[in-house]
């Protein structure tokens, strides 16, 4: 962050907007002498050394005509896109986008997020916009070319890591409620504080979110989900209630419970630790995902037993069960990102059973197989899951997935296992003893396979053939 008293801060401005497109912008907005700005995210991020690729360009009437203008001076590699049902346009050029809006004024309907939309001025349009630090702008026109407006102190509340609503926050975040993740969002990503008025109003309006479409919501949460720490986005989400309104299964996981003198993790706090964990390691959302939902089904299994304690028995096998359901009504994708992510959550438990019951080739293998070329998100996944404050407890489990490592590497050489399919299949088996399409085609399919994972035979052709003519002949098959 600059020094906000530095004198230069214009002149440093103005070196920020020398590349063609602004010169470009600047002077189509000169001849249509329209008032013309760069405002937002893209300004804010100049301050905060952070790379922005999406301009966002305001001018006092006429938006449209400005883009149309500007693509013309671009020539063919700039790609035009007009929406006049929202009064804006956009310019893809090269790697940026530009949008282009005429300054506006809004007003809301109570149960609609949709504004109603008017030609505004340029106070009306940083009115309008969510956040302090969002309302910056800087001038396009030759006569004051970098030019810095800061009506709302932006850049003080940049400089103390502050997020705070331009107007009332009772006001911005009723008239559209998606502000409000956006405010935890910010949070989340940059390492600020909401201001506490801002966060009180956030925990007032929580139920308007019931408005936003859960498209507009998941978007926000996979941002939260990518930021740096995760945890600060989550935590603050279920402080103004936000959570309990989206994804009321992870706020199931809250809570301590002891019994008898014996007592449980918090699966909440837990889940949130993993989760940064991933983080350190990962910028991968599906991962990250995975660690979330690991232990998303513990309050559907939870037991007390008095000789045991509290035992959360399955809980990997019913959390794969659960995942379609949470994405469906989350509208996350429902392929083989969903896919993965249950497999994640299933398979997370293995590797540390591995250990527990002195490792077996075979259960090796069987575990190669089914992680398939995601082993190592596995692991991953695995080691960020030990979230012990006991250091000594913290070495055990690292030295045993050190253990699980080395002997997954061993068998891989060794055996080829990984993603691997019998050397004999279906069709060849059909061929062989002169069978049509049945379930004896699969059993004997599978036996070979679990012939091989179990290390009973090699994983070669000809000793799968053999192997599969001598368990054919004990139900009577022969060659042809």
């Amino acid at each position: 962050m600059r020094n906000l008293d530095d004198l230069n801060i214009q002149n440093e401005l103005k070196g920020k907007f020398s590349d063609k497109i602004f010169e470009t912008i600047s002077l189509a907005a000169d001849n249509m002498r329209l008032e013309c700005y760069v405002i937002g995210g893209y300004v804010r991020d100049i301050f905060l050394h952070r790379p922005s690729k999406d301009i966002d360009i305001v001018t006092v009437g006429k938006g449209m005509e400005l883009a149309e203008a500007v693509a013309r001076k671009l020539g063919k590699e700039a790609c035009l896109s007009v929406f006049k049902n929202f009064g804006t346009a956009q310019i893809k050029y090269r790697d940026t986008e530009i949008e282009f809006v005429g300054a506006r004024r809004e007003s809301y309907q109570r149960n609609s997020r949709k504004p109603v939309v008017e030609d505004g001025t340029l106070e009306d349009d940083r009115n309008r916009r969510d956040f302090t630090i969002n309302t910056l702008a800087v001038c396009l026109n030759k006569s004051r070319f970098g030019e810095l407006l800061d009506p709302f102190n932006g850049l003080q509340d940049m400089e103390n890591l502050v997020i705070r609503t331009p107007l009332d926050p009772d006001i911005t975040f009723s008239d559209d409620p998606l502000r409000m993740m956006r405010a935890i969002r910010f949070s989340s990503q940059l390492g600020f504080d909401i201001e506490p008025e801002t966060f009180d109003a956030i925990t007032r309006n929580k139920g308007r979110i019931g408005i936003i479409s859960g498209e507009r919501i998941i978007d926000e949460l996979n941002k939260i989900v990518l930021s740096p720490k995760p945890s600060v986005g989550f935590i603050q989400l279920d402080q103004t209630g936000l959570l309990s309104a989206i994804f009321p299964e992870l706020v199931a996981l809250k809570g301590a419970e002891t019994k008898e003198g014996m007592g449980h993790k918090d699966n909440f706090y837990h889940t949130l630790a993993v989760l940064d964990n991933i983080s350190k390691k990962t910028n991968d959302l599906w991962l990250r995902w995975s660690a979330i939902l690991h232990d998303i089904a513990k309050p559907a299994v939870k037991r007390f037993d008095t000789k045991s304690g509290w035992t959360f028995h399955n809980h990997n096998f019913i959390g794969e069960k659960m995942i379609p359901g949470i994405f469906r009504r989350l509208k996350l994708p429902l392929n083989e990102k969903m896919k993965y992510v249950q497999k994640m959550v299933t398979l997370h438990m293995r590797p540390q059973v591995l250990v527990d019951e002195n490792i077996t080739d075979s259960a090796v293998r069987r575990l190669l197989f089914e992680a398939g070329d995601d082993i190592d998100d596995l692991m991953t996944l695995c080691q960020a899951d030990i979230t012990s404050k006991n250091p000594e407890k913290v070495r055990r489990y690292l030295r045993n997935f050190d253990i699980v490592r080395r002997k997954l590497k061993e068998i891989e050489e060794k055996d080829h296992v990984r993603n691997f399919q019998p050397p004999i299949g279906g069709e060849e088996i059909m061929e062989i003893f002169g069978l049509s399409p049945g379930k004896e085609i699969g059993r004997l399919k599978s036996s070979v396979k679990d012939a091989i994972l179990d290390g009973v035979i090699p994983n070669e052709y000809d000793a799968a053939y053999e192997y599969l003519i001598q368990k054919a002949g004990k139900t009577g098959l022969k060659p042809k």
